[in-house]
């Protein structure tokens, strides 16, 4: 039978059976005198063989062992690690499954509603409706939670967690509306120190201790006023960006404030 008659019987394409030969799967019978191949029977169980493999998710370097090997105790070692790698797989799969359960179980689905479940809860109950700044945070959180390492990011959520308590929950939201009030307002306005005395003891001890472990690259501007606090942070780098000159004010106060309190 010519390539075209293998091929069909087999179930692939004769570009297939060609890739195949060049990749030594399968052999590449002489020419006739006419410039033609003529395949066998053997030729067809040699290329089912190898369909069927590739279909079990084999790659072909694989299956170019297995079959080099008589015995097929190849065969049983690469089946073994298919099936582990299937296993992973599907756990995988479960995983993200239960996921999109989740998500789709939401009444008021968003881009941020697909942050991890617990970065999810934290932000639904920091949100403010109408608040710029809060609308912010949510933002910087949500980021820091998808470029947080896996191993670090229950940590991270776990400092939030005393933040979504009822009483410090209300506190939270009307530092968000004074934190807002200072949109336009000048650095040297009296709100910012008090608004800053309050911001710094909203902030629990574990939060404020991590905050000032990772302050090492602020901007100088944004960095506490005394030498021996001279140091900054990414995460204060990042938020100040976007902060109105007033609210930078706040965070820099804040920062010293937590300084001394540590």
């Amino acid at each position: 039978m010519r390539i075209g008659e293998l091929a069909a019987l087999a179930g692939v394409s004769t570009r297939t059976v060609r890739h195949y030969h060049h990749l030594n799967l399968l052999p590449e019978p002489e020419r006739l005198a006419n410039g033609y191949r003529e395949y066998r029977l053997r030729d067809a169980v040699a290329l089912t063989r190898v369909r069927r493999l590739a279909e079990l998710g084999m790659s072909l370097d694989e299956i170019r062992d297995v079959l080099a090997d008589d015995q097929g105790r190849e065969l049983r070692e690469v089946l073994l690690e298919l099936d582990a790698d299937l296993a992973r797989q599907q756990e995988t799969i479960g995983v993200r499954r239960n996921r999109l359960a989740a998500l789709l179980a939401e009444t008021d689905l968003h881009p941020d509603s697909t942050v991890s479940p617990e970065m999810a809860t934290v932000l639904r109950d920091l949100s403010v409706e109408g608040s710029k700044f809060a609308e912010m945070d949510r933002e910087l959180l949500a980021l820091m939670d998808t470029v947080a390492d896996p191993a670090d990011r229950a940590e991270f959520i776990d400092l939030f967690r005393p933040l979504t308590e009822p009483e410090a929950l209300a506190r939270g939201h009307a530092l968000y509306a004074r934190l807002d009030e200072l949109a336009d307002a000048d650095p040297g306005d009296p709100r910012v120190s008090t608004l800053a005395a309050d911001l710094a003891a909203h902030f629990p001890d574990e939060m404020a201790t991590a905050m000032l472990a990772n302050l090492d690259s602020a901007p100088e501007h944004m960095r506490p006023a005394t030498p021996e606090d001279a140091d900054g942070g990414q995460w204060l780098t990042t938020m100040y960006g976007e902060l109105s000159a007033a609210q930078a004010e706040v965070f820099r106060l804040v920062m010293v404030m937590l300084k001394e309190r540590a």
